[in-house]
């Protein structure tokens, strides 16, 4: 039997979304929001506008590219570009995990597209990426969230391509590299790397995906909270911080707060550089922890932000599905008892296993110190479930 540790995480912040705030986050950094004005007041433009530039900028987003704050976080981005740009030529879906899927869905049976090509993967592995084709437009997620797979780079894609790519990037942006040369629609949110508030999503436009919004018209009634030009125009106003609904400007302020913390970190590099330390840390100790694996089947595919785990015990592996998803969920439920970590079971559509949220803000430390309580609860688990 394992000892139960002594020493916990001192922000035990697992949550893969709304993930954690950054380091030395507290409410008075909200203290300068500008409240009570319209967002559409010279003030309020301005803080949103700011959003744009500092991400821009920290992002190295080409400057002929839009970057506009939309509404209902990154699925309201990704609805807007599906029943935006969509219908002008055949899709190819990439889906290997629950959002990818959810995506699938709405383009078959809400747009009710014709021409549409899944390519499909079970939990823990990709499509194949040579089957794509690029004389099509081609949907899919950067980082799957829910299943801990990423795609390894944007070679795969096209830089001659004939159809638009449209990239989910929600767990990745602030975290991967993103080649915007072979993205012309990039969304997320702030609720993920850069452990801001929900709501809000963005969306970055390549020239390409302009002069399709400018050349197509959907067949189908666009509603408002979706709608990217005005007579056949792009609203410019959109990525200029005139938004298209309301936003909360204290979700702003906490936006703009999280982008002058990667500044004052070193940018982009040291984001990505804090979040493969985390990773590295896990890998160690999985690679010396006989009872548990990662659920990615490739290292070069493995995430560094939402890193999913599975229990490859023998006796627990042995046992059926629903042994297997109770012992997952009761070790979640036993770290988060103990205050060692919140929220890390795996996502509902998933195989049974953890979820360990291991972006830019979660401090190296902190893993650390997770590590030898899931040893502890899973010695606990495996006695209530397999050995009682």
């Amino acid at each position: 039997m394992t000892t139960k540790p002594s020493r916990r995480p001192r922000a035990p912040f697992f949550s893969s979304g709304p993930c954690k705030k950054r380091p030395g986050w507290k409410p008075e950094v909200l203290n300068d929001a500008c409240l009570g004005r319209s967002h559409r007041s010279t003030p309020g433009k301005a803080k949103l506008q700011e959003v744009i530039d500092r991400t821009r900028r920290i992002l190295a987003i080409p400057e002929d590219y839009r970057i506009g704050i939309v509404p209902a976080s990154d699925t309201g981005a990704v609805e807007m570009a599906l029943w935006s740009l969509l219908g002008a030529r055949g899709v190819d879906m990439l889906a290997w995990e629950s959002f990818g899927a959810g995506w699938v869905t709405d383009v078959t049976k809400q747009l009710r597209l014709d021409d549409v090509r899944t390519l499909n993967a079970p939990y823990g592995e990709l499509p194949d990426l040579a089957a794509v084709d690029w004389r099509r437009d081609v949907v899919f997620t950067w980082n799957g969230t829910t299943s801990g797979v990423r795609v390894p780079d944007g070679d795969w894609i096209a830089a001659d391509r004939e159809g638009l790519s449209i990239c989910d990037a929600t767990s990745a942006a602030f975290a991967m590299d993103l080649p915007w040369d072979k993205l012309d629609v990039t969304t997320w949110s702030w609720q993920k790397v850069m452990g801001g508030e929900a709501a809000h999503g963005m969306i970055v436009l390549s020239p390409r995906a302009v002069e399709r919004l400018e050349s197509h018209t959907p067949p189908w009634p666009l509603p408002k909270i979706f709608r990217l030009t005005k007579g056949g125009k792009l609203i410019e106003g959109i990525f200029k911080g005139a938004t298209i609904n309301t936003p909360s400007m204290l979700a702003v302020e906490d936006a703009l707060d999280s982008l002058a913390w990667f500044e004052k970190i070193g940018g982009l590099p040291a984001a990505i550089e804090r979040s493969r330390d985390n990773l590295a840390v896990i890998e160690e100790w999985v690679e010396r922890t006989d009872w548990v694996d990662f659920l990615p089947r490739r290292k070069d595919i493995r995430s560094s932000t939402s890193v999913c785990l599975k229990i490859v015990d023998a006796d627990i592996a042995a046992a059926d599905e629903a042994v297997q998803a109770k012992a997952a969920k009761m070790l979640a439920s036993l770290l988060e008892e103990e205050d060692a970590a919140y929220d890390i079971g795996a996502y509902r559509d998933a195989p049974p296993g953890l979820r360990i949220w291991c972006g830019a803000t979660i401090e190296k430390e902190d893993v650390q110190a997770l590590l030898p309580w899931l040893d502890w609860a899973f010695g606990e688990v495996k006695q209530r479930v397999v050995e009682k």
